[in-house]
């Protein structure tokens, strides 16, 4: 038996979000721990409403400790599944070497098991640290080939989440979207889709009004990369730069594009060392190469 977590000096809390300085406390953790701000999200709705962090705290609010868990239905292989994915997992160097983080690891698997969750999620660069607890990792691959000739021509616009009609567009398609992949992709997660809107500044959102669909994309010299696409029934990938108004020679898509009308070259993807692991499922694989779309990471 693993020994227990040395707790002196600290408080455990469950289910903080509604406390706005534990929230700040959660936001200061993760920006100092990995450098990313998600502040913002409180200005985009919100976190996810299905999260649930358990954190354990210092007695002048530091979070010392914390992993969140949050529902993300997933289609994997054609089939929706009942998943939840663990983040925002981190601990402060002063408190570190105390058992902290296997101790809420523990919560919060336990927390998944009351739930019902049919397999639980997550990304790590240090897969070993997960695999005692029954995760495996599910290889990633990208799609790259020679991008087709570019169907019609529609006008589009540039989306920004900050504008009040642009952010509820992207509500209304987040609610209504169709997963990008039968293979792999996230049946609904707004929260993570927005967020990540506001993590990477080199991505474009354009919304093609005629489709309607709202791209998320990045343009690297001659190469299109294809990140997400919102929309109720996705649209053909020649129609996509068709509404763009782009001609790229390649096109990179970080999705299994089994929807596009297109076909790529399936190439590994190593995002410097991090790893997409899955617990639960008896030892389900993917059936053809895939990949979680960027815009779902978490």
């Amino acid at each position: 038996m693993s020994a227990a977590a040395d707790t002196t000096g600290l408080t455990f809390r469950q289910d903080y979000f509604a406390d706005h300085a534990a929230w700040r406390a959660l936001v200061s953790l993760l920006h100092d721990t990995f450098g990313i701000d998600i502040g913002p999200l409180m200005q985009l709705g919100g976190p996810d409403a299905t999260s649930m962090p358990f954190g354990w705290f210092a007695g002048d609010g530091t979070l010392a400790a914390n992993l969140s868990a949050f529902a993300v239905p997933l289609l994997i292989n054609g089939r929706r599944i009942n998943a939840a994915g663990l983040q925002s997992g981190a601990v402060r160097p002063p408190w570190r070497g105390r058992g902290l983080y296997r101790d809420v690891t523990t919560k919060a698997l336990d927390w998944c098991a009351t739930q019902g969750f049919e397999a639980i999620v997550l990304y790590t660069d240090k897969a070993a640290l997960y695999e005692p607890y029954g995760f495996r990792t599910l290889p990633m691959h990208s799609f790259s080939g020679d991008a087709p000739v570019p169907l019609g021509a529609a006008e589009c616009r540039s989306i920004d989440p900050g504008n009040p009609d642009d952010f509820a567009l992207l509500q209304d398609l987040l609610a209504r979207r169709e997963p990008v992949s039968d293979a792999l992709a996230v049946a609904s997660s707004p929260a993570m889709f927005l967020i990540n809107t506001q993590l990477d500044p080199d991505v474009r959102l354009t919304f093609i009004e005629q489709l309607p669909a709202v791209i998320a994309w990045k343009l690297d010299g001659g190469t299109l990369i294809l990140l997400d696409v919102l929309a109720a029934s996705i649209p053909p990938l020649a129609a996509i730069l068709g509404g763009l108004g782009v001609r790229p020679d390649r096109i990179e898509a970080l999705f299994r594009p089994d929807k596009l009308g297109w076909n790529g070259e399936p190439t590994p993807v190593s995002a410097h060392g991090t790893h997409f692991m899955i617990r639960g499922l008896d030892g389900l694989a993917l059936d053809a190469p895939a990949m979680l779309s960027p815009m779902a990471d978490f």
